[in-house]
């Protein structure tokens, strides 16, 4: 089987963009039907329409799904926080999807849709949300529940208008496309935090404070966890410790939601976390690093090819805006390593805001959908 067209520009102006997307594509010589996806960088956020319009017109394919990042990925190439746009053509058929229209409200999904999910039983879907969407994870957590599909996708990363594409242009709530089970598929999930230490129980909370741990001070068993050097010298902890919540019933043990440590009360002994804690919630504190985020990638990546049925035709991954050349060192490094973890598989992706995977928003994490 062929793979998928797909197309990338860095060029400074968005004229010479949708230009090249447009010639990148042609050269395949797979247009007129298929269901395409855009990235774009969010410096061209004002020019995302016109750049979607120009593909409709040069390829005839009218159905476009994607958002805005502050950078986008295409094989082993990434522009971040600069002008830049990445296209794919997936070559399926219309009756093998079906798009969410930026739904922004659970259980509001469209008869038609649900219809369709409860008929086909979709295995997965890309999807793009906007982070400012009241009850958000709800939303997330309905969408894959009700539709019985796996979302792999993320949160549009932009410092201006939080635009998604999905046939026209727009913001809020969640959008994208179901997959039928006749879309062979491969998901993959990849952290980029490492534990520190073993896995706790919240036994003393409320909202975003956590009071004790395992019956303790919670202060005293981070402490204990991150070391005595670190514990010595609590500055030196912001945006490197983070606190992290195993996810019940995962068949890994890989599969934690990565949460923003927010504050340390030393008077008390607390700590204020990115989220709300309850007792009996299962937790731990985890560091971000770079040697093991790179080994956690690679593992994922050898992990999907072992499990895909077949050669990949394309793959789009979604990676955390905290990650990128912050913690792989060069802008590109992080989508060399999925080019070649791929075998040259074509990708394109794009740098979110979150990440969604399963039921759930992460954060600092790589998500990845592969198309055989």
């Amino acid at each position: 089987m062929t793979t998928f067209a797909h197309a990338y520009s860095d060029a400074s102006e968005w004229t010479q963009i949708a230009l090249d997307l447009c010639d990148g594509l042609a050269e395949s010589g797979l247009l007129g039907d298929g269901l395409g996806i855009l990235y774009v960088t969010d410096s061209l956020s004002n020019d995302f329409k016109s750049i979607a319009q120009a593909l409709r017109q040069s390829t005839g394919i009218e159905i476009w799904i994607g958002t805005l990042g502050l950078g986008v990925i295409a094989d082993h190439k990434t522009a971040f926080d600069r002008p830049a746009a990445a296209a794919m053509i997936l070559d399926i058929a219309s009756n093998d999807y079906r798009l969410i229209d930026r739904t922004p409200i659970p259980d509001r999904w469209p008869d038609d849709l649900m219809q369709w999910a409860e008929t086909v039983w979709p295995t997965a879907a890309l999807v793009h949300a906007d982070g400012t969407t009241p009850a958000l994870a709800e939303l997330i957590e309905t969408l894959s529940k009700r539709s019985g599909a796996y979302l792999v996708g993320g949160l549009t990363c932009s410092r201006g208008a939080q635009h998604q594409l999905c046939g026209d242009l727009g913001a809020g709530g969640i959008s994208g496309a179901l997959f039928a089970p006749d879309v062979p598929i491969t998901v993959g999930l990849s952290q980029g935090c490492s534990p520190l230490g073993e896995i706790h129980e919240v036994t003393g909370a409320e909202g975003n404070v956590i009071a004790e741990i395992d019956g303790r001070s919670a202060l005293d068993v981070f402490k204990e966890d991150i070391g005595e050097m670190l514990a010595h010298d609590l500055q030196r902890v912001a945006g490197y410790v983070h606190v992290a919540f195993p996810v019940a019933g995962s068949d890994t043990t890989a599969d934690y939601l990565v949460r923003n440590l927010l504050a340390i009360d030393t008077e008390h002994g607390w700590l204020g976390v990115g989220t709300e804690a309850s007792p009996g919630d299962r937790i731990m504190f985890v560091r971000r690093d770079p040697v093991s985020a790179r080994k956690d990638l690679e593992r994922m990546l050898d992990d999907v090819k072992q499990r895909m049925p077949g050669p990949a035709r394309g793959a789009v991954y979604v990676s955390c805006v905290a990650r990128g050349p912050g913690m792989f060192g060069t802008e590109s490094a992080e989508a060399e390593i999925i080019s070649q973890g791929l075998d040259g598989v074509p990708v394109i992706g794009f740098y979110a805001g979150g990440e969604i995977s399963h039921d759930r928003l992460y954060s600092y994490t790589g998500v990845l959908l592969a198309f055989g």
